[in-house]
């Protein structure tokens, strides 16, 4: 435990306990929101195939996923962390822009 928060530079068990709280709070409101997304779309789980559904879902939940994590991370207090992670994500994503300059 001690190297992933030396990894991420957390400073207390406190704050880790905070961070994997932000992440389970993200994952479950990132599937919540998805649902209504779908829905004003129209796409519907019974009218397409599961091949088809699926991936269209993952698909949509995924920015919305990105977008929270940063919201609810600053409500928590970590902004910076969690802006930190965010980055890290769209630079492996092949956003560029985002690479801090050294």
């Amino acid at each position: 435990m001690n190297r992933f928060k030396e990894k991420w530079g957390i400073t207390s068990n406190f704050q880790l306990a905070i961070i994997l709280l932000v992440f389970s709070i993200t994952g479950s409101v990132a599937v919540l929101v998805a649902k209504p997304v779908l829905d004003l779309v129209g796409l519907d789980k019974e009218a397409l195939s599961p091949w088809v559904f699926w991936p269209i879902r993952i698909f949509i939940i995924f920015p919305i996923y990105q977008v929270l994590i940063v919201l609810i991370g600053a409500i928590f207090g970590q902004f910076k962390f969690f802006w930190a992670f965010e980055k890290k994500m769209l630079v492996r994503l092949g956003f560029k822009q985002f690479k801090d300059r050294e």
